[in-house]
């Protein structure tokens, strides 16, 4: 079965930085942490550029995708590099480095603190890779039909939960 809408998909992938040199430096490794991710195919559960990469696929294909940062978590905007004042914060404990999520115009949206001076705080809005090319090196593991449930919810449901809060309903 290939990876189509509305399909399940379960994968291993490592994904790494590219730098402008054409080093890469692996930010994350699903196998290192020995959970494959699964994700609801064409519901925006992953990164645009990935999806489409993985369009088609098989179990058992492997291959790499480069996203270009338009294509995972866009441009750097340096518009979003601001300063703030310390009371925006609430008291939190803040050093270079900190992040936050806090909710953006567009959804959730990570805070990297960058300084603190006195009673005002430097913050990055944009997304800690945006602006990155990044490589994904993926093994497709499986692929499902979804059940109703993760249709209506939009992802996939842990195991014996994929009826839970869906009625089936006979139509007469």
């Amino acid at each position: 079965m290939s990876i189509t809408s509305h399909q399940v998909v379960s994968l291993h992938y490592v994904l790494s930085d590219v730098t402008l040199e054409g080093s890469r430096e692996v930010l994350d490794d699903s196998r290192a942490r020995q959970k494959p991710l699964e994700y609801l195919h064409a519901h925006d559960n992953i990164l645009p550029g990935l999806e489409r990469a993985l369009e088609g696929k098989v179990i058992g294909d492997t291959f790499s995708a480069t996203l270009a940062p338009q294509d995972a978590y866009g441009r750097r905007d340096e518009a979003l590099v601001q300063t703030l004042a310390k009371t925006a914060f609430s008291g939190a404990e803040l050093n270079p480095g900190s992040r936050f999520q806090t909710e953006g115009e567009a959804g959730p949206q990570i805070v990297t603190v960058l300084a603190v001076e006195g009673d005002r705080v430097r913050v990055d809005m944009n997304h800690p890779l945006a602006g990155r090319t990044l490589e994904y090196r993926v093994e497709v593991l499986d692929v499902r039909e979804a059940t109703r449930a993760e249709l209506a919810k939009g992802h996939p449901l842990p195991p014996g939960t994929e009826h839970a809060g869906v009625e089936d309903r006979k139509v007469l």
